[in-house]
């Protein structure tokens, strides 16, 4: 029986992927083998020695301690794409709450009344106030076509946009998915320069924090609409409510609320919702859940953002798997090892990401303990698994 402590609540979905019989989950167990979160903050926690793996049920792992789990030997899984199309659908509703002026008419109309003048002749003479242009003929530029990015563009095609695309780092399937009517824009500048409404649509690292800052606004159409539902900090505030300021961007439009959004000009915030359905929610559940399952029962790794990707069917023979340092001699040591015990391997798979390992190898026969604890005290190795 695993135990897997849920940081949050949590979709029941998870049930049809991680039996009774097999898992307990609960949200009181004290020593887990796995961890599902959402946006419980894990920096800091004390993570337990035999905490084989964590599920974000989501795409953004800023509240996790990626490299302080990897040298414990803690695989980090998320769910990218899980909910795509939810932020997609928002997305949609962001264009056009950028163009039409809609959340203010929709303000405007609470303040009718009916008096001497009908409610009727009221809004006829004030609705010229929030006129706003079609989106329709006009560019889109999509900054990252991973999968909500893609589904944007795509979508942006399917509305009559002219869509521009940059991401220099696409994957080769989400090229094939992408519509033959995106331009690839060659620079982030021409994206800029180009389109009337530029939304986000990658992860928040250390390289692009504030990347729309004064530089990129200056490069910007003053009647461009800028859309953030990535992440928070991939925007420069202070420089983004200067430019609204002074007319040099026409609206801003994000996911991400802080207090000094809050009554700007030509801001609209909404309150995180990007990923807020439960199909979205059940979605990342789902995908945790199989990739949480799939590690512990056969020592594949799906979707790791901290470990190399490493997929592996069913085991048919001891399975050994080790997580390691990225570094000179580890292997040799290892098969070393196996050797001296008469151990034959029948299969090994090592992959490797950045300054993390994952070696998995198939044995003829089982290794003995005494060996097992020699491997798990080499220095190099954070954790050694026999399945």
């Amino acid at each position: 029986m695993y135990n897997i402590k849920k940081l949050n609540a949590i979709s029941p979905v998870y049930h049809g992927i991680l039996p009774n019989n097999a898992y307990n989950v609960s949200t009181e167990v004290a020593n887990p083998d796995a961890i599902l979160v959402r946006s419980a903050d894990m920096h800091g926690m004390t993570i337990n020695d035999n905490l084989l793996c964590v599920g974000r049920a989501g795409a953004g792992v800023n509240n996790i301690p990626l490299d302080e789990l990897a040298e414990k030997g803690v695989v980090v899984f998320n769910s990218p794409g899980a909910n795509a199309n939810a932020v997609k659908e928002l997305v949609l509703a962001g264009l056009l709450l950028a163009s039409r002026r809609i959340s203010d008419g929709i303000e405007w109309c609470k303040t009718l009344t009916p008096g001497e003048v009908s409610v009727e002749k009221q809004v006829e003479a004030g609705k010229k106030q929030f006129v706003g242009p079609e989106i329709t003929g006009k560019t889109l530029g999509v900054i990252g076509l991973g999968a909500i990015g893609l589904l944007v563009a795509n979508a942006g095609v399917a509305l009559g946009m002219n869509v521009l695309g940059y991401d220099p780092f696409i994957s080769v399937d989400n090229a094939w998915k992408l519509s033959r009517a995106v331009t690839h824009a060659l620079s982030l500048d021409e994206i800029f320069e180009k389109s009337d409404y530029i939304t986000l649509h990658v992860p928040l690292m250390d390289s692009n924090r504030g990347m729309i800052d004064a530089d990129a606004l200056a490069h910007m159409k003053p009647s461009a609409a800028l859309l953030n539902f990535a992440r928070g900090g991939l925007v420069n505030v202070a420089d983004v409510k200067a430019a609204l300021e002074a007319d040099r961007l026409r609206v801003y439009i994000t996911d991400f609320p802080e207090e000094s959004l809050i009554g700007a000009k030509n801001v609209i915030l909404t309150p995180h919702l990007g990923a807020s359905t439960p199909e979205s929610e059940d979605n990342c559940v789902r995908m945790v859940a199989r990739q949480i399952n799939d590690y512990i029962q056969n020592g594949s790794i799906v979707n790791s953002v901290n470990y190399p990707s490493c997929p592996l069917g069913r085991p048919t023979m001891p399975r050994l798997t080790l997580l390691h340092q990225n570094v000179p001699n580890v292997i040799g040591s290892i098969t070393q090892q196996l050797s001296a015990e008469g151990i034959n391997i029948e299969n090994m798979t090592n992959q490797s990401r950045g300054a993390y390992a994952y070696t998995v190898l198939d044995l003829a026969t089982r290794p003995s303990d005494t060996l097992l604890r020699a491997l798990r005290n080499m220095g190099t190795v954070y954790k050694v698994r026999l399945l």
